[in-house]
């Protein structure tokens, strides 16, 4: 199957789903079972008042929903290292300048979000990584409608602690 098909995604990708089977121990960084707290605490259930927390299988039928876009909420060096097909790279530190990518019109500190606007999920690095939480309270604080959004918790640890597919990052 391909992902991706709505207007605010520059690439597809096609694959077949499947889930990498793995009979060693997962390890890398996301196999880390520590981290220091602060900066890397573990993040609350709740990014935002009145937006839904997401698991692997709601987002994987957003991704089929051709209006929907899934946002990689990462600083581009970790988008750059993989990411979930069919994820465009808004870094948090950038989404309240780049709303108009989302389908608002205007400006930052001026946005209109519409009933329009697509559902967007955004995702980080897992539960303990705060930068999609971050971006979604700022879209809210921008004016993007809070029932439009989806935090994916789990993050890229979830994700391919899971098996999940990922590709190479683009610029």
């Amino acid at each position: 199957f391909t992902l991706c098909s709505t207007p605010f995604q520059a690439t597809c990708h096609h694959m077949m789903w499947s889930r990498t089977q793995r009979d060693k121990p997962f390890s890398g960084y996301y196999a880390k079972t520590s981290r220091p707290c602060p900066s890397f605490c573990i993040q609350p259930m709740e990014a935002a008042p009145g937006v839904a927390t997401i698991g692997e299988l709601e987002l994987l039928d957003l991704m089929q929903d051709p209006d929907a876009v899934v946002v990689d909420a990462r600083t581009l060096d970790w988008h750059l290292e993989g990411t979930i097909p069919g994820s465009v790279p808004i870094p948090y530190t950038e989404v309240s300048m780049r709303l108009d990518e989302l389908g608002c019109t205007g400006e930052s500190g001026a946005w209109q979000c519409g009933a329009d606007v697509p559902v967007v999920a955004l995702y980080c690095n897992g539960m303990w990584c705060g930068q999609s939480p971050t971006a979604i309270r700022a879209m809210v604080r921008e004016g993007y409608p809070a029932e439009k959004l989806r935090y994916y918790r789990g993050g890229m640890q979830a994700w391919t602690l899971l098996g999940f597919p990922t590709v190479e990052g683009m610029m």
